[in-house]
């Protein structure tokens, strides 16, 4: 039975095969890992990577699809919205660390990337096909038009780079942007900051882009009695994220 692919969950299913060889060729599963599927949908992925691997995770929203999905004997079904699962309860039940993968729906694909920043600690790497324009703003350097909060909170935690384009004639229905596949791998030694003060002060600097820190940032350090020194005299996007990353380690 053919599925219909559904908007509110912003279903766009791959659909060459040349771009699906392409992206499993760079995850490059190996037998041993645990390696974890979000959005799996009609198995494009799906496929290749279970015969590649002796067993595979999947969560998947859609209840038809789940259906469709528990029918593969390699595979361990999970019905549910991704931001509501607990990946450490999935390493847990694994003897190494987890490798997650996916082509993330893009009405929530931001979200998700936040909700799995609680579970890096677990994590090997990540490899997501999103919106080309999300990935430019997670890869994005200071000093440019890209670079924002979402560049800062995840350069954070992770080792980035976009390894593949994919055209929107790639997927059915084909989406009204183009694509692109990006690997994440944790930092061994990330910055040991507070995550929430972090976010905080990464929200108030963005709040107002164009303007200098002194009126969003500076007034906020200023309100937390923060006598330490900081150059407020610059926009948002002209600060590193090592620079933010001392600040918060500094209040």
């Amino acid at each position: 039975m053919r599925h219909i692919p559904r908007k509110r969950f912003g279903q766009h299913f791959l659909a060459d095969a040349g771009i699906v060889d392409a992206i499993v060729d760079a995850i490059n599963p190996q037998l041993g890992q645990v390696m974890v599927e979000i959005g799996p949908g009609l198995a494009a992925l799906t496929q290749p990577l279970s015969q590649r691997l002796p067993h595979l995770t999947v969560i998947e929203l859609d209840r038809d699809l789940a259906v469709r999905l528990r029918s593969h004997p390699k595979l361990t079904v999970i019905e549910s919205d991704v931001l509501k699962v607990d990946f450490a309860e999935l390493a847990s039940a694994g003897a190494s660390k987890l490798r997650v993968v996916g082509n993330l729906p893009y009405n929530i694909s931001t979200p998700i990337l936040f909700h799995l920043l609680d579970f890096v600690d677990v994590v090997e790497d990540q490899h997501f096909m999103l919106q080309k324009e999300v990935v430019d703003r997670m890869v994005a350097r200071p000093a440019s038009a890209d670079y924002g909060r979402l560049s800062v909170m995840l350069q954070w935690r992770y080792a980035m780079e976009m390894v593949l384009f994919v055209p929107p004639e790639s997927f059915n229905p084909p989406p009204r942007v183009d694509s692109a596949v990006v690997r994440m791998v944790p930092h061994i030694d990330a910055t040991a900051v507070d995550g929430k003060l972090l976010s905080e002060i990464v929200r108030v600097a963005f709040s107002q882009r164009r303007k200098l820190l002194r009126h969003t940032l500076g007034q906020w350090l200023q309100d937390k009695g923060y006598g330490g020194e900081f150059d407020v005299q610059r926009r948002a996007e002209e600060v590193p994220v090592a620079e933010y990353l001392a600040l918060a380690a500094s209040i």
